[in-house]
């Protein structure tokens, strides 16, 4: 059985998705075909990046992600098909899979695949189907291109980090309004030595001084901080909203400040 994974910013109401999961059956009779998310702010592959991180791994080995974000080919953005850790992506070279990989993968290909329509603004479905369903034959990625350059790099937000202090940025905010900082619980350990700590995000009042296991360590409607299953620091309010109630928006500061006592 092929499944074939879609992350995409297509959003729902238009013909995009059907059209490719169309072509995908077409090609590959029989695929299951999950829909990862089609709700990522317009070309924003940071968020794209996030989401699709925090997933493929979940999938049985041979699964083909395919990355509907910013597709259109040029000289510096090629397509390419990549073979990492048992999985298969297919995607635009844009940046994107720099953000999605912690190392290395096994092999890149930059697709050779030659489309049966003159509109080259639909690349999901007229070449990554395509790709996917020759993939799915198992062929290997030598059959679908050629050996490819390093990808290209796109540099992901890092924390910045003194003896006493981590100041990270918010990379994600989820559909529940919970929001996710660029600091993880290594360099939050290695930091902090056990010490006290303030997690701070826009003065004194509302900053937090103790990390939980889950939300309902708090009642509802009080804030807390924990690290979540992506492994980054998370600021949330027991069934409520933390961005929009504490004013916390993409790229907005976050600093931990070791040392410090409760107040």
């Amino acid at each position: 059985m092929t499944i074939i994974t879609l992350t995409s910013d297509w959003g729902y109401g238009n013909h995009y998705a059907g059209a490719v999961k169309g072509m995908l059956l077409k090609l590959i009779p029989g695929a299951t075909i999950v829909d990862i998310t089609h709700q990522v702010p317009s070309f924003d592959i940071m968020q794209a990046s996030f989401v699709l991180k925090n997933s493929w791994q979940n999938f049985p080995e041979g699964t083909i992600h395919l990355l509907g974000m910013n597709t259109e080919a040029g000289l510096e953005t090629p397509h390419v098909a990549i073979k990492h850790q048992g999985h298969y992506f297919v995607g635009a070279d844009n940046g994107i899979f720099s953000l999605i990989f912690d190392n290395e993968p096994e092999q890149v290909v930059e697709l050779e695949i030659l489309q049966d329509t003159d509109y080259f603004t639909f690349s999901t479905r007229d070449v990554f189907a395509k790709a996917a369903a020759l993939i799915a034959e198992g062929k290997g990625l030598d059959a679908v291109g050629k050996p490819y350059r390093s990808l290209n790099q796109r540099i992901p937000f890092k924390p910045v980090v003194h003896a006493d202090q981590i100041i990270g940025k918010v990379i994600f905010v989820d559909d529940y309004e919970n929001v996710f900082v660029n600091i993880d619980y290594d360099l939050f350990r290695k930091t902090g030595k056990g010490r006290p700590f303030r997690i701070s995000f826009r003065g004194p009042d509302d900053g937090i001084a103790r990390i939980l296991s889950s939300y309902s360590d708090v009642v509802p409607g009080e804030k807390l901080a924990m690290f979540s299953s992506t492994g980054f620091l998370e600021i949330a309010i027991n069934q409520g909203k933390a961005s929009s109630l504490l004013g916390l928006q993409m790229n907005d500061t976050v600093s931990i400040d070791f040392n410090k006592e409760p107040q």
